[in-house]
């Protein structure tokens, strides 16, 4: 019987397109929420090496990191789970095997049922919303991405154009489902404001003292 393994209820979906170094966004993001590190694009070694960072801010906030990947790379490496993309359904065997976290992403309906056939335990289905990552590309709407979500099993979790205030609509309207939601653009969304505040009060110090930072006043 395959255990299914319990998974945070925001994730950040990270590659890329990402603008903010994607350590930098982990440290903001809420604890015990989860990472799908893709970065298909860089080497292997410069992937491990993103990974291991990631991996030391993780543990300190107690994150979930989803290596996109094989589940035996994906143990290898130390993360915790593995996101299979649906060409790499026939690893879900494997990765079950190793005790990893399966998540795979979903789009409609076939997609759905192979999730469900794999024993998934996540399916980021999408998108859910219009989205900036793929301009032009149709949003499920709520009807069609809560058909989804019961067809595929495991946890759902919502994907495209998603935000805090979208996320909880969701929660209320998906009955029984408790679905997560994942993101890029909120996070880094985030991350600016988090910068603007910062270079905010950092000029406010330099003004209320002639030019000169207050002594113990911190650079951000």
């Amino acid at each position: 019987m395959v255990r299914r393994h319990p998974l945070p209820p925001q994730w950040l979906f990270s590659d890329e397109r990402l603008a903010v170094d994607v350590v930098r966004l982990a440290a903001l993001l809420p604890p015990g929420s989860g990472i799908v590190l893709r970065h298909d694009s860089l080497s292997r070694r410069a992937r491990w090496h993103l990974l291991r960072r990631l991996i030391r801010t993780a543990r300190s906030r107690g994150l979930t990191i989803l290596l996109a990947d094989t589940p035996g790379t994906a143990q290898r490496w130390g993360a915790d789970g593995v996101h299979l993309r649906q060409h790499d359904v026939r690893r879900a065997e494997q990765a079950h095997r190793l005790g990893l976290a399966v998540t795979m992403p979903v789009h409609d309906a076939r997609e759905a049922r192979r999730a469900r056939r794999a024993k998934a335990d996540g399916a980021f289905i999408s998108p859910l919303h219009p989205t900036r990552s793929h301009p032009g590309a149709k949003a499920l709407g709520l009807a069609e991405w809560l058909r989804l979500a019961r067809l595929a099993g495991g946890q759902p979790i919502a994907l495209g154009g998603m935000t805090l205030t979208r996320a909880r609509a969701l929660n209320r309207q998906a009955s029984g489902l408790k679905p997560g939601w994942a993101a890029i653009d909120a996070w880094e969304q985030k991350a600016a404001r988090r910068g603007a505040k910062a270079a905010s009060l950092f000029g406010s110090e330099r003004v209320e003292n002639g030019g000169v930072p207050r002594p113990g006043a911190q650079r951000t």
